[in-house]
């Protein structure tokens, strides 16, 4: 073991806490920076969500350790919660290994008397043992403290979801999340996908939930030429559900308007089979470019990308419209916490009332862009009525020409059949159902 990974774990958690960096893309930064064996980047990736999945618990199991943490710098608190993450919550790691990494560690960022305290923390917590949860008595902040969510949205969740479901969701959401990959029909099918990965010493089965889906339970996909050669993408199970929803048919001509990067216009495209077209847009020219390079890794040639705000498309393709639109808006991204640890850190309530404005804007502007009896699909990567089907009930009450299509049921996996919201056209996919993302996907119908 690199005598690093903590240093790096310590110095990639500050910027998590301090800069609001995102923690998906750090991880992956400092594994290629310091060009870590695979080993060691599991326990670097395995140190940081852990800590930030556990942000609360820790907190509340070092207050009794703790006399005055507001005078302790910033670095020295995180070392000492990433020590007790290792600690409480990695058994294959000795603690006399965690203890001397922190200690080396507190000397060199610091001096000798830090290193004393966080050693002398660290003890007294063997010694003593961690106070136990069940002190907390209010269930809401016994579930907050435990899966790291806050209260004001458990208490949302409860009133939308009722008690059991929300719990559910929480303790999902601080599981490690599955890699998921979608096979590039065009170029191969998913047996042949599978035995390609195989033979590349990757571990895989197929998905739960959609037809195109691969499952890693072991191995990196992005490093095998299966990928290179564009068999396939990495993408979760919900996303691939937003393609389907669509009921791509050959030679239409699709919208993609929040389209990066590019996950979803390279299924549509795929889809399409080579015929047809598909247009992605995205406010950031940055974030274009990441479509093209999707599109070209896998030979698609019917993609047509541009920057430009959703909000001005109907201005800038004047007249023109199409036969299917999709809208995945920009939304708070609450259905991949176990991603994106960090977005709890960070979340207030008054961040999904902003956006509910913009997702308003954007299908109210898209709408105009669909041919009469043509499509309209609106997705996001989150949970939760405010941003899903409030936001889809307030823009049929404005739109008397859209209606909700219950044929979504005809486009998407029997599995979902259950769920008894899409015989009414929406699904609302929680990740407890089938450990994907939580995701939400409406098909509306612009009326003839």
């Amino acid at each position: 073991m690199s005598k690093n990974v903590r240093e790096i774990a310590l110095e990639a958690l500050l910027s998590v806490y301090k800069n609001q960096s995102y923690s998906n893309l750090l991880v992956n930064n400092y594994i290629q920076k310091n060009d870590l064996s695979s080993a060691d980047s599991g326990l670097l990736t395995e140190i940081i969500y852990g800590t930030i999945q556990r942000d609360q618990l820790l907190d509340f199991y070092l207050e009794p350790f703790i006399k005055n943490q507001k005078k302790l710098e910033e670095w020295v608190y995180i070392l000492i919660k990433l020590s007790l993450y290792q600690l409480h919550f990695l058994d294959r790691i000795p603690p006399h290994a965690v203890l001397n990494e922190a200690v080396n560690i507190a000397k060199k960022r610091g001096h000798k008397g830090i290193a004393s305290l966080v050693n002398g923390v660290l003890r007294n917590i063997q010694r003593n043992g961690l106070r136990s949860i069940n002190e907390i008595k209010d269930p809401i902040e016994k579930l907050s403290i435990e899966t790291n969510h806050p209260k004001w949205l458990i208490e949302q969740w409860i009133k939308e979801f009722g008690e059991e479901e929300t719990r559910r969701i929480c303790e999902e959401n601080i599981l490690p999340p599955f890699q998921t990959a979608r096979v590039n029909t065009m170029k191969a099918t998913r047996e042949e996908v599978l035995k390609m990965l195989e033979d590349e010493g990757v571990q895989v089965k197929e998905g739960k939930l959609s037809p195109f889906a691969i499952e890693i339970q072991k191995g990196n996909v992005a490093h095998t030429n299966a990928f290179k050669e564009g068999f396939l993408s990495i993408q979760d199970e919900s996303s691939m559900l937003v393609a389907q929803a669509l009921g791509v048919e050959k030679g239409e001509d699709i919208l993609d308007t929040c389209a990066a990067p590019g996950g979803k216009s390279t299924h549509i495209a795929e889809l399409l089979g080579g015929t047809g077209s598909v247009t992605s847009l995205d406010l950031h020219k940055h974030k274009v470019k990441l479509i093209k390079e999707q599109a070209n890794r896998l030979g698609l040639d019917n993609i047509e990308t541009k920057a430009l705000d959703a909000r001005k498309a109907p201005e800038e393709f004047e007249g023109r419209l199409f036969d299917k639109v999709l809208v995945d808006a920009p939304c708070s991204g609450l259905g991949v916490i176990r991603r994106k640890p960090d977005i709890l850190l960070k979340k207030s309530p008054t961040d999904v009332m902003n956006l509910q404005r913009v997702q308003k804007s954007i299908l109210d502007e898209a709408s105009k862009l669909v041919k009469p009896g043509g499509t309209l699909v609106y997705s996001t990567c989150t949970v939760g009525h405010e941003e899903n089907i409030d936001v889809v009930e307030a823009f049929l009450d404005e739109h008397h020409d859209y209606e909700l299509d219950h044929s979504l049921i005809d486009h998407v996996p029997e599995k979902l059949n259950e769920n008894k919201s899409v015989q009414k056209g929406y699904v609302q996919l929680l990740p407890h159902y089938f450990g994907t993302d939580g995701f939400f996907i409406a098909r509306l119908r612009k009326k003839v």
